[in-house]
């Protein structure tokens, strides 16, 4: 008798769903992945305007004036509110922060309603430090109902330069602050 083999062909391999899943997984995998955060900051640009008679009419500036190596508040313009030098080579933003932050309560229980800010921009200022400055300002995280939310501190935000006499503006500054209302400038 003879012995019959049995007709063994090769097995053809069936890869048909797995190609399925990579055309459906490479695409989702791909658009999950984050190239690049993309942020907008809103901006008030300057205007022009004539210059009135009435000064008292012209509404108060408040400004951040920010240099190599510290930040001065002032309120009105010019007049130096508070100083915030920095501290192990660092720009203190908390503190900034948490001032703004008083200064802000102050506005309104004094009934003034103050949303904007002008920030003047020293030479050589890091573009980090200048945004970082503007989330400073903007807002703040806060507690609410035990949720994590941003507060609203001076979301109307102008930029300019530092007065390129920065140190003459500092000096009249001081005197400034001094004379008025016994260091009371609001």
């Amino acid at each position: 008798m003879r012995r019959r083999r049995p007709n063994r062909e090769d097995a053809e391999l069936d890869i048909t769903s797995f190609m399925n899943l990579m055309i459906v997984l490479v695409p989702v995998l791909l658009l999950s992945l984050v190239f690049s955060q993309v942020r907008i900051l809103n901006l008030q640009l300057p205007t022009l305007s004539q210059n009135t008679a009435d000064n008292d009419d012209k509404p108060k500036i408040l400004e951040l004036v920010i240099t190599q190596d510290r930040f001065d508040l002032n309120y009105p313009e010019g007049i130096l509110l508070k100083r915030f030098e920095l501290e192990q080579g660092q720009y203190d933003f908390n503190a900034l922060s948490v001032y703004l932050q008083d200064l802000k309560l102050t506005f309104q229980q004094q009934g003034i309603e103050k949303n904007d800010i002008v920030l003047l921009l020293g030479e050589n200022v890091d573009y980090q430090t200048i945004v970082s400055a503007m989330d400073t300002v903007r807002s703040f995280k806060a507690v609410v109902a035990a949720n994590l939310v941003d507060a609203e501190l001076f979301p109307l935000i102008s930029l300019g330069d530092a007065p390129s006499d920065l140190q003459a503006t500092e000096d009249a500054s001081l005197q400034r602050s001094q004379a008025a209302n016994g260091g009371s400038n609001l």
